[in-house]
């Protein structure tokens, strides 16, 4: 059975936080403390705002290009707002790079964490250090996803946890062998925990339990791997940018061929 609580009683975090110490505290004063096999799921702003993550920008679009790796789609919608979905320096594919001008002092914004596989595995040892058991750590965003509204929150880090359930070379109900099913279950957790951190409750904090197959060791493979990208990207730009990209090479080569 899969249980998941969000953590109370976590305050406003500040830049220079231990968040080690504010999510140990908030586990230590719940009913129930953490027991092998948990994962703690953890909103990437409360890390970004402990890791000093602000930004002085009166312009978001600023902070945007900056965080830009690559451009994969730009649309402007009828009321002239223009919608930026773009790699950030992590990998990530996303709106915005992950730029957050929501609660954050007036003339700044919060980027990402610098690297939050680190991070997560960071915290994971103090937790495991302080409590004395075997638990892992996510690191969640909120991510828009290709073809379908919404949002969903996805890892974005992991400490100690298989960010994948490799199903391959095994069989379904009816005999017939798995070929391509590698669910991420790292995502799926992070989902299930916003279900009940809320976005604006207050608790960025929530603990998995029920899946202990999942955490292991700290070296595990983190959220990272989960991002695909090059070559194994089959859509790598918009349609928009793909044109114009085709367009170019067209004219480049035409202009080769008269010359």
């Amino acid at each position: 059975m899969l249980q998941v609580w969000a953590l109370e009683g976590i305050g406003e975090v500040r830049a220079g936080a231990d968040l080690a110490s504010v999510v140990g505290d908030a586990i230590e004063a719940s009913d129930d403390r953490v027991r092998d096999g948990d994962v703690v799921v953890v909103t990437s702003k409360i890390v970004s705002k402990a890791e000093g993550r602000f930004v002085v920008a009166s312009d978001r679009e600023d902070a945007i290009t900056q965080e830009t790796v690559r451009v994969v789609a730009t649309r402007t919608s009828e009321s002239g707002h223009t919608t930026r979905i773009v790699e950030n320096r992590l990998g990530i594919v996303s709106a915005a790079a992950g730029v957050d001008a929501s609660n954050t002092p007036d003339g700044t914004v919060l980027l990402l964490p610098v690297d939050p596989d680190a991070s997560a595995r960071a915290l994971s040892a103090a937790l495991r250090e302080r409590f004395g058991v075997l638990v892992g750590v996510l690191v969640s965003d909120t991510l828009g996803r290709a073809w379908r509204d919404g949002q969903t929150d996805h890892a974005i880090g992991a400490g100690g946890v298989r960010v994948f359930e490799d199903l391959r070379g095994g069989v379904d109900a009816q005999g017939r062998p798995l070929v391509v099913t590698l669910p991420c279950v790292a995502d799926e957790l992070c989902a299930a925990a916003d279900l009940v951190k809320g976005k604006a409750a207050g608790r960025p904090v929530a603990i998995v339990r029920g899946r202990p197959d999942l955490v292991g060791e700290l070296d595990l493979p983190g959220a990272r791997s989960i991002v695909r990208t090059g070559e194994r990207d089959m859509f790598r730009l918009g349609a928009d940018e793909a044109y114009a990209a085709g367009y170019a090479a067209g004219r480049a080569e035409a202009h080769t061929i008269e010359g």
